[in-house]
């Protein structure tokens, strides 16, 4: 039996077991469960717990777990902002270290940029984070993108400590590239949406896919102690690639080629009140993920309302993959009408 390896985030210096927790879905748990869980994760032997301001009372829910249950130096926490000037940084940071019961946080990340913030740019965003950093209120700076382009200049660019980008084993060729720019920069490379939003529906395979790469930290979004027992079966039985793991991937990957939502959200809202984080994957989720609770009356009436869509392409503009939303929806309407009629099979 072999555990799990521990590997380090680029020039952070930040050594923790390769499996850590996501905490953006303990927003839909009440506060008992989600503390329950963040501290079994710990005792479990998880040690990097990666949470946002805009994850309404995740922060909370983890300044809650962990402010008298264990030694803070014991733990790495990362929080993020979507701030976008020098004043708002400094006032989502300090409600972060309020919300998180700490005064310092490990990681501290820019939200979902859409560019390179450098220094010298005119934001004063970059400036403004060493600053933080230099006072000892965040530790490491750190950036989320969801849109290649941005990531691989972020990479080169080697001005943060760490990336966060979405991977998992319906990676592009240009993904996996993007990885081994983060390692030969010295950039650590944390993994979300490693599961592609729902649509990956075997753990041991996302994990052995993401096991084959030493500088890559998945953070596997958590929400009930199931999830959370089968992530820390790894901690004692890491999955490796085998050949059968991969034939596996590889028809995964010929099934879901071409677009496809990852429900991220970043659309919403939709100005008729289309739930389009769910109804643009619906025909994947009602094949992969099977439940009559996707075909409720309820969610037929949800789906029907998008023969309403004004196709103003607001979603479209807001989508980080760039996605033809309006037109996807239609598409899922149409497969998912289908079903209903009983002329298409799930």
């Amino acid at each position: 039996m072999s555990t799990i390896r521990n590997i380090t985030l680029g020039k952070t210096g930040i050594t923790v077991p390769q499996n850590a927790f996501g905490a953006l879905p303990l927003q839909r748990n009440s506060k008992e469960l989600a503390v329950k869980l963040l501290r079994d994760a710990y005792t479990g032997g998880m040690r990097f717990f990666d949470t946002a301001r805009a994850y309404s009372d995740s922060e909370i829910k983890v300044g809650a777990a962990f402010s008298d249950f264990v030694d803070r130096e014991k733990i790495y926490i990362a929080t993020k902002t979507h701030a976008l000037t020098p004043d708002d940084i400094k006032k989502e940071l300090a409600q972060s270290l309020e919300n998180l019961r700490t005064d310092y946080v490990d990681l501290y990340q820019l939200h979902c940029a859409g560019r390179l913030y450098a220094p010298g740019d005119g934001t004063g965003l970059y400036e403004t984070l060493q600053e933080l950093k230099d006072k000892g209120k965040i530790r490491h700076i750190g950036i989320t993108a969801h849109k290649i382009g941005v990531a691989e200049e972020i990479a080169e660019s080697g001005l943060y400590e760490t990336l966060q980008f979405p991977f998992s084993y319906l990676a592009s060729e240009r993904d996996v590239e993007l990885v081994r720019t983060c390692k030969k920069n010295d950039v650590g490379f944390i993994a979300m949406k490693g599961l592609s939003g729902g649509l990956i529906t075997n753990a041991a395979a996302a994990f052995a896919y993401i096991y084959m790469f030493d500088n890559v930290l998945p953070i596997w979004g958590i929400q009930r102690e199931e999830e959370l027992s089968q992530w820390l079966e790894f901690m004692e039985n890491p999955v490796s690639m085998t050949p059968d793991i991969m034939s596996f991937v590889e028809a995964e990957r010929k099934n879901l080629s071409g677009d496809f939502c990852r429900g991220c959200g970043y659309c919403m809202p939709c100005p008729v009140g289309i739930t389009i984080n769910q109804c643009a994957r619906m025909s994947l989720m009602i094949r992969r993920a099977p439940s009559a609770a996707w075909l409720t009356p309820e969610w037929q009436e949800k789906m029907s309302m998008i023969k309403n869509c004004l196709h103003c392409n607001a979603c479209k503009s807001k989508c980080p993959y760039e996605l033809d939303i309006p037109n996807l929806l239609i598409k899922n309407l149409e497969d998912y009408e289908s079903v209903i009629r009983g002329e298409t099979k799930v």
